[in-house]
């Protein structure tokens, strides 16, 4: 299945995209803001799509107007795509819980989603329109995406973020809604005319006041980001909302050295303190190897370097930025790999590297959350 996503370079259109990569079953078709520009170019994006999730839309700008003209102009540019060459894959549209909201963002999302229904119904495609709650994940914008996005790099920057009102929101956190958007791109639609349109409401996962969000943040800040002390993760919000934290410690946070008590015996280093499950292994590497080159898109893990030289290096999914940090197992220190990083680790000196490791999750064969990718490039 050849699938398309418009605004694959934004917050949510980057978690799909990475997603569906890791599926054997399916092909990104190649799509970029540029294409909106060019006839040409969206008329041959349109041509290639079996399916295509339309999240290409502005949410914020200082005139309302400007959103409302700008997301309706790009559903009538690939309304006019599909129009021009004929083609008729399965559309699937990002509305919003603001379309019933008197604003001019869910007023655009609304008529959007009208727009899609106008043409399924005329040239006999498929239209989903999926509602959907606030979303919440790893590399958001902030001050764009979401107050979870927000208040996770003011707190990791040790900024104290602002509580406006103290409302109960909705949230979703990314996987799930990617989980959702997946599902509907493979849901089976029979050939009935009923079928072909289809309005789906995502529901909420989590139901939280700002003020517990907040709290949660200053703790991760307090107790994780300052004395490397993992929270419980065996809650699934707790969980989402950590990984996402981690997200936005800045990278200079790392390496973070143990503190070494050493006496006539030999010396000791305190290597985890976890409030939660999780398991501990150790490696040996000989010079001049290279171990991991993976990534999780959920697990928590650290890498501890108690003997020997090493440099352990992570590369965001999707980016060609490598981040590199050198160790010393003679100021023993640790590296906590952020989900959707791909990581390694390479033993740079001439004895053996000794290497702790501690992850959230017993390693199951059956869900084993590790996915290769090397991170040179």
């Amino acid at each position: 299945m050849k699938i398309g996503i418009t605004g694959q370079a934004g917050f949510v259109g980057s978690h799909l995209h990475n997603t569906i990569n890791l599926r054997d079953d399916t092909e990104i078709v190649f799509f970029e803001r540029s294409f909106f520009k060019s006839e040409v170019k969206l008329d041959e994006f349109v041509r290639l799509c079996d399916v295509i999730v339309h999240l290409a839309a502005m949410n914020r700008h200082k005139d309302p107007q400007v959103i409302y003209k700008t997301n309706i102009h790009l559903v009538d540019q690939l309304i006019g795509a599909l129009e021009r060459t004929g083609s008729k894959p399965h559309i699937i549209f990002s509305s919003s819980t603001q379309e019933e909201n008197d604003n001019l963002y869910g007023k655009s999302k609304k008529e959007g989603k009208q727009l899609f229904t106008n043409w399924a119904n005329e040239f006999g495609g498929r239209f989903t329109s999926l509602t959907i709650p606030n979303v919440f994940g790893p590399f958001g914008k902030p001050n764009y995406n979401s107050v979870v996005a927000t208040f996770c790099y003011k707190v990791a920057r040790g900024e104290s973020p602002e509580i406006i009102q103290d409302n109960e929101i909705g949230l979703i956190y990314i996987n799930e809604l990617v989980s959702e958007i997946v599902n509907a791109i493979f849901y089976e639609v029979s050939m009935a005319t009923s079928d072909q349109i289809r309005e789906l409401s995502i529901s909420p996962r989590h139901r939280k006041k700002v003020s517990e969000i907040l709290n949660l943040l200053l703790e991760y800040r307090n107790n994780y980001q300052k004395k490397g002390v993992f929270p419980d993760l065996t809650d699934n919000f707790g969980r989402a909302l950590f990984n996402t934290y981690r997200c936005y410690i800045p990278e200079d946070h790392y390496p973070v050295s143990f503190t070494k008590h050493t006496d006539p015996r030999g010396s000791f280093v305190e290597i985890t303190r976890a409030n939660t499950p999780g398991q501990f292994s150790f490696s040996t590497t000989v010079p001049g190897i290279t171990r991991g080159n993976h990534f999780h898109t959920r697990k928590a893990e650290r890498f501890a370097v108690i003997q020997g030289k090493a440099r352990i290096q992570l590369r965001r999914i999707g980016t060609n930025e490598i981040i590199n940090y050198e160790m010393d197992g003679a100021k023993p220190s640790y590296v906590d790999m952020p989900i959707w990083y791909t990581h390694n680790i390479t033993n740079t000196g001439d004895e053996e590297l000794i290497t702790l490791f501690w992850i959230n999750e017993p390693f199951d064969p059956e869900d084993p959350d590790t996915y290769f990718e090397d991170v040179q490039i």
